[in-house]
């Protein structure tokens, strides 16, 4: 399909990257404006240029997402919401004389619940295989998902850590995540399951360097976010673990669960562990889940046998 002229997607690019956004924000704005582009392109053929993209066409965009590809109000929210800062953006630059975007309404979204986690039985099991690990990678991996599971870091973030960013004493320690989500930076206290496994993954490390990286591979290269989570699926499959679908924010969902559960009431020290801006966001582990709700649909007096 064609898409639109390459300069104002070129010239949109460079706008988010002198607002020092992070990479995979700007990646995922032009991948939304991408995706419209190549649909209104397929709905009416080539686009001369942006001022002729009418509010009709966001709003037929919006129910193709719905109706047609079946996207859950989330993604739609930020599919349009990616529309509606590239056009504010494209009447400042002169690109569009109107912008098509701000009057079509966001998706409602019911209360939402609270994110999927693992079961105490679950993470044990994942631990187990992770720690029978070959390829001599059975430290590396143990220390990786317990940081994960005993921190609630983001992927992105344990994938750029280096070893200065961990300190580990014997009764206490911390890691330091230097660029988070936001540009916001913070540190995270290491429990002593956390500090044990690293502490036995670095010994295994000749020559450690402050600036070496944390974690590393095979070929002693750093880890890429996507092998984080293609390790932490393999091993969740190895643990035949078929519940719910397990990825390294599935990790960070059970810390958060978990800490609540230990921590009731807690919300403002969990959104600082998180490096969550607003409790809004932390809020959501304060919802039912999905699993609660059905038990107790289950065993509602109306759920008698047929």
């Amino acid at each position: 399909m064609n898409t639109p002229p390459d300069p104002v997607l070129n010239a949109f690019e460079l706008n988010l990257r002198a607002q020092d956004l992070a990479a995979s924000t700007i990646h995922g704005y032009l991948m939304d404006v991408g995706f419209f582009a190549n649909w209104l392109s397929g709905e009416h053929g080539a686009l001369q240029g942006w001022t002729q993209v009418t509010a009709g066409d966001v709003q037929a965009y919006r129910q193709h997402l719905v109706g047609v590809l079946r996207q859950k109000a989330t993604a739609v929210n930020r599919r349009i919401q990616s529309l509606r800062r590239f056009f504010v953006w494209a009447v400042q630059a002169g690109y569009s004389q109107t912008d098509p975007a701000r009057e079509v309404k966001f998706m409602r979204i019911e209360t939402r619940m609270q994110p999927a986690a693992l079961r105490e039985s679950e993470v044990h099991a994942m631990l187990r295989v992770t720690g029978q690990s070959t390829q001599g990678l059975a430290k590396r991996n143990y220390a990786l998902v317990q940081v994960l599971l005993q921190t609630g870091l983001r992927v992105g973030e344990l994938a750029t850590l280096k070893i200065s960013d961990f300190t580990l004493y014997e009764r206490s320690g911390w890691v330091r995540v230097v660029d988070g989500k936001g540009r916001r930076q913070r540190e995270v206290p290491l429990n002593a399951t956390a500090r044990r496994a690293m502490a036995a993954y670095l010994a295994t490390r000749p020559e450690l360097q402050s600036s070496d990286c944390a974690f590393l591979s095979l070929r002693q290269k750093p880890p890429s976010i996507r092998s984080i989570q293609k390790l932490i699926t393999s091993l969740a499959r190895r643990a035949k673990l078929t519940r719910i679908r397990v990825t390294p924010h599935t990790l960070r969902h059970t810390f958060a669960s978990s800490f609540l559960k230990d921590n009731p009431g807690k919300l403002v020290e969990l959104a600082s562990l998180l490096g969550h801006e607003s409790l809004d966001t932390t809020a959501v582990y304060t919802k039912a889940s999905r699993e609660s709700l059905a038990e107790d649909v289950e065993r509602s007096r109306f759920n008698v046998p047929g």
